[in-house]
């Protein structure tokens, strides 16, 4: 009798044993076992809509996953619905459910690259930007046209595009709309350092009119090269108290970009940043300019040119001069190849 109860207590050990390890092994392989077999990490956007089932099923479309019983698990005992965090989430090759469950849950999000481009607009830098974070362009717009909060950066609409710095900034997708322009604030601070403050002082400008020269210098020529001598040529009729006579600056009074020849008509436009009626910088930036542009403007070429014309070869260079009819052999020349094309707009 005794040794029948022993054999019955051992089968209840082993079977509880063997339940045990069986659970032990479903739960280990359900949340600590690689489940997730991307080729490369992908991320997975939480947007402010999404609910625990979109995440779940983000996950399972996104993460080349082999089961989710353990996501589930854990989302019904932990209250994902309750723990819903915005941001881009990683997943990673070979990862497991708890680890993926925890970033999500924790909102252990990762930072993502942010490219502010050169572009010629306030509204082209909202939707650029918009594209790229979780918040609507209109968010983004709405705090750049913004008359309180231009006045707190010590901007106007007209010299805001100046405050921003053309780079590829690591940031949180779901960053806000004010967490943006804080962050853009920051970065045009460490931008304008102590030397380049004093490079524009000693060239008698501050920062935004570095900026709003620097822009036009960039329209007018996309040869790294060539910017300090296009600098040193606007800043010798700023010293002469000339028109600038710039272009880009006519094609921006008329939002016509795409113009590839100035006429008479176009001269004859009534704007603040008609640089051939109105003398001195226009009132901002054209585009927001580049780096490059504006240290070309702080270390710009000495030279005594006050004319410039586009090569005739349409290399994107310039012919310079130094008197005006040294330049209308140049514009001679140019005119001749753009008819000789058939380019009259």
């Amino acid at each position: 009798m005794k040794k029948k109860k022993r054999t019955i207590l051992l089968s209840i050990l082993i079977g509880t044993f063997l339940l045990c390890a069986i659970a032990g092994g479903t739960i280990y392989y359900c949340l600590f076992a690689p489940q997730f077999h991307p080729s490369k990490t992908v991320y997975i956007y939480v947007d402010r809509d999404d609910t625990a089932d979109s995440i779940t099923n983000k996950i399972k479309k996104f993460g080349y996953v082999n089961k989710l019983t353990g996501f589930h698990w854990m989302a019904k005992y932990k209250n994902l619905e309750q723990n819903i965090h915005t941001g881009r989430y990683a997943i990673r090759p070979n990862d497991n459910v708890y680890h993926v469950y925890s970033r999500f849950s924790r909102g252990y999000q990762e930072p993502m690259n942010l490219t502010v481009g050169s572009v010629r607009t306030l509204k082209r830098l909202a939707r650029s930007m918009g594209k790229q974070l979780m918040i609507d362009s209109a968010e983004i717009a709405r705090q750049l046209f913004d008359s309180t909060v231009q006045a707190q950066l010590g901007y106007t609409e007209a010299t805001l595009p100046g405050l921003f710095i053309p780079e590829t900034y690591q940031v949180y997708w779901d960053m806000s709309a004010d967490e943006l322009i804080e962050r853009m604030r920051k970065e045009h601070e460490r931008f304008w350092n102590k030397e380049r403050l004093a490079q524009a002082t000693a060239i008698g400008m501050t920062p935004e009119e570095v900026s709003t020269l620097a822009s036009i210098v960039e329209e007018e020529t996309n040869n790294n090269e060539e910017k300090p001598m296009v600098a040193g040529l606007y800043i010798n009729r700023l010293h002469k108290d000339m028109p600038l006579q710039a272009d880009p600056t006519i094609k921006f009074a008329l939002q016509d970009f795409g113009l590839r020849r100035i006429t008479n008509e176009h001269l004859k436009i009534d704007s603040p940043y008609n640089t051939y009626i109105n003398t001195g910088l226009p009132p901002g930036p054209i585009r927001i300019p580049s780096k490059k542009g504006i240290d070309s403007v702080l270390n710009y070429t000495k030279h005594n040119y006050i004319y410039m014309c586009a090569k005739e070869d349409f290399s994107g260079t310039h012919n310079f001069a130094s008197n005006y009819a040294e330049h209308m052999a140049n514009a001679r020349k140019y005119w001749k190849a753009l008819n000789e094309r058939k380019i009259f707009k």
